[in-house]
């Protein structure tokens, strides 16, 4: 995996290629567009990240705040990852589905999505899952699987 050391989000941006940073910002915006509020972005792990700051949840296992969504170029292709919907079997078949009635090749790893461009994602599918969990439901999600 590629990690970045940007320290905001912008530096991330202006760090990319031309055609990643036009890739990464469009579903960036359809992050942002679709998240629930309660969430921070901020660079996390050398990636974008969506999260519900210590501030509001200290007790993670890591003493980092946890992690709703990330975005990341790498190096052959971009990933998304979406914890809400590994964490979720329905939620995971759910996003599987819509891939294929699409007819998109989904190229999902144990935690996250790659992608080479956004015509390669199912947006309206992702969109309803990152919009589909608010802070409080992740939470539970977490301290369930940490039970």
């Amino acid at each position: 995996m590629v990690s970045s050391a940007a320290k905001t989000v912008g530096e991330y941006l202006k760090g990319l290629p031309p055609e990643r940073r036009r890739t990464v910002a469009a579903v960036r915006k359809l992050i942002r567009d679709n998240l629930p509020k309660g969430y921070r972005e901020a660079m996390r792990y050398g990636m974008i990240g969506y999260e519900i700051p210590l501030a509001e949840y200290p007790d993670t296992y890591n003493g980092q705040p946890l992690v709703y969504v990330a975005l990341a170029a790498q190096k052959s292709a971009c990933s998304l990852y979406l914890n809400c919907v590994f964490v979720d079997e329905s939620r995971n078949q759910r996003l599987r589905d819509a891939f294929a009635r699409a007819g998109k090749k989904l190229d999902m790893g144990k935690s996250c999505i790659r992608f080479k461009s956004v015509e390669d994602l199912e947006s309206s599918a992702i969109a309803a899952e990152i919009a589909r969990t608010s802070p409080a439901r992740f939470i539970e999600q977490y301290e369930k699987s940490r039970r």
